[in-house]
């Protein structure tokens, strides 16, 4: 399979050590949907500075369950900041969720955030402010150019692992401990 007909959805993009762009430097990001038109994928280890309960207090949302108001959110991508995503193990009937794989699923809707304001949600949740985009075979040039590692998604890093830890850790999931590759790659 070549990458330009390989699905990497469900996958993980680390970002290679010579990332060049500081919005993706040194970030992991799990690939929500990829297909020949593009793909679209959330940040999982950018922490922004807001809590889940202070969205949802801008939200008009009632926090029930004191551990949800200290969940961090996370910045997901440059792409509509402005929007919530989130990803979570799947389960609930939500008004708008997008089945990732069998152990996630990403949802934009309202309900879901009051659903674990309530206590009644998932209890695996990352929730990010906007996601990343990839045009028709950008994802993959990117690839090509030695710009991202892509290996399988891992549950107990996105959901588990603290984010500062999750570069590393999704590298090392593959044998590849990161902080040895240089910025620089050859092709023979």
């Amino acid at each position: 399979m070549t990458i330009e007909t390989a699905n990497l959805t469900n996958q993980f993009l680390v970002a290679m050590p010579g990332m060049a762009d500081p919005t993706f430097a040194k970030t992991v990001t799990y690939l929500c949907q990829h297909g020949p038109e593009g793909a679209l994928g959330i940040i999982i280890n950018r922490p922004s500075d807001l809590t889940l309960g202070e969205v949802m207090e801008q939200m008009s949302i009632e926090v029930r369950e004191q551990a949800v108001e200290h969940l961090q959110v996370y910045f997901g991508g440059p792409v509509h900041r402005e929007r919530g995503f989130v990803l979570h193990e799947p389960g609930g009937q939500w008004d708008s969720t997008m089945q990732v794989s069998e152990s996630v699923a990403l949802t934009t809707s309202r309900d879901i955030l009051e659903a674990i304001g309530s206590g009644n949600g998932p209890s695996k949740v990352l929730v990010a402010l906007g996601y990343a985009g990839w045009g028709k075979g950008q994802l993959e040039r990117e690839i090509l150019e030695n710009a991202w590692l892509n290996v399988p998604a891992d549950m107990a890093i996105m959901f588990e692992s603290p984010a500062r830890q999750r570069w590393k850790a999704a590298a090392e999931s593959v044998g590849v401990d990161i902080s040895l590759l240089t910025a620089s790659a050859g092709h023979a």
